[in-house]
């Protein structure tokens, strides 16, 4: 599967580069020929943070001539954990610009292209034209798809992967060789739906494995070398240490790429369960300074945390009750003394007021009476209340 980009430059006429890469020049199927193509080569890589770093790294270390950085976020303390192509002098600063400097360090020959922006559906197309394979280390569903989208309509290879606690996919989108993300998973998820790893966690050396995964991929489709997962997944448990591979076909049907490779309609992953929801009532809210000012009052509403207990040990809001979401949904919660009699006023909370939300949906559900959601959740109160306490 050839995606060069034209003929390749006399990159390796000198000793020094000849021994950088001599690992490679060993292997036939890279040789000179392939280590030209990939000094020659357009990456673009989207999400410099935990698959984004390993596979900047390796990018840049296997001598890709050229390659994007698009990232609109700054470093925190909490990306540390995973996020190895920065370090704790870097918090505070723009990612790209922090993951520029440590491609530079490890292969100044490696020409950087920096977009300090966050990608959405009406900057994807223009973006992603200018590459010849590009990688998906984004965090979010509308990026993802936008990405697909531009990609698809390009022809253009997408290396696609989603961690979570201790469970990886990998795959390769490309329209006209194979499905798209749409083939697969028609329906984005609705907010809330699936958490983030921000809200589940998600074990740091598996975003190592998984963004090398990506980078080799990358490579190969570069170097048209190899059997890259087109039409295939990969489906990795960090727990078990498994890897199992599932075939998948593309959609004649798929709004992306109505491609008709495979012959039929794909094996639309989670078709069923990604379905959007029907819209549902808002819910009345609370921010975190009205919040504050309503629990020093003499008769203060309950405060009750939704979240399990490991993010409550990280950090929670002084005087809240604990009832994790689904006791609520089990209607559990609903005996519990805590919430005192009925028609007590209520306020739900989690870490960014997702979950939470579902929880005061439920609770107005049950006709219990007043209950609000705090805006913004626990990281709201950190933020705007109490800045002491810690964050995740």
């Amino acid at each position: 599967m050839d995606t060069g980009s034209g003929p390749p430059p006399d990159v390796l006429d000198d000793a020094e580069a000849r021994t950088r890469y001599a690992r490679h020049l060993l292997l036939p199927e890279v040789g000179l020929a392939g280590q030209r193509r990939l000094a020659a080569a357009r990456v673009l890589v989207l999400g410099a943070g935990g698959l984004g770093s390993p596979a900047l790294l390796y990018l840049a270390a296997a001598g890709v001539g050229t390659i994007g950085i698009a990232d609109d976020d700054v470093v925190e303390l909490t990306n540390l954990q995973r996020q190895i192509v920065h370090g704790f002098p870097d918090v505070g600063r723009s990612k790209v610009s922090s993951a520029a400097a440590a491609v530079a360090r490890v292969n100044p020959g490696v020409r950087v292209e920096t977009f300090d922006q966050r990608v959405s559906a009406q900057t994807a197309d223009a973006l992603v034209a200018a590459y010849d394979v590009v990688l998906d280390g984004t965090d979010n569903f509308p990026t993802r798809y936008a990405v697909n989208d531009a990609c698809a309509h390009a022809g253009i290879p997408l290396v696609w992967a989603s961690v979570l606690r201790f469970d990886a996919q990998v795959a390769v989108w490309w329209a006209g060789h194979g499905p798209c993300l749409r083939c697969v998973f028609p329906h984005q998820p609705a907010e809330g739906d699936v958490p983030s790893c921000a809200e589940a966690g998600v074990l740091g050396a598996l975003c190592g494995t998984i963004g090398s995964l990506q980078a080799a991929e990358a490579l190969k489709l570069v170097l048209g070398i190899g059997e890259p997962l087109v039409g295939r997944m990969l489906v990795h448990d960090a727990l078990r240490q498994s890897w199992d591979t599932l075939a998948l076909q593309a959609d004649p049907e798929c709004p992306a790429c109505g491609s008709p490779v495979g012959g039929g309609r794909g094996a639309r992953l989670g078709a069923v369960a990604l379905a959007l929801p029907v819209p549902a009532e808002p819910v009345a809210v609370v921010t975190a300074r009205e919040l504050s000012i309503e629990m020093r009052r003499p008769h203060p509403p309950v405060l009750i945390d939704v979240r399990p207990e490991p993010e409550r040990t990280i950090v929670s809001i002084p005087g809240a009750v604990a009832i994790d979401l689904a006791d609520f949904r089990s209607g559990e919660a609903f005996s519990r003394p805590e919430l005192g009699s009925l028609g007590t006023p209520l306020v739900l909370y989690c870490k960014t007021g997702v979950r939470s939300t579902e929880a005061t949906r439920l609770v107005a559900a049950a006709g219990w009476g007043y209950a609000a959601n705090l805006t913004g959740g626990v990281l709201a109160w950190v933020r705007e209340v109490d800045p002491g306490l810690a964050t995740y």
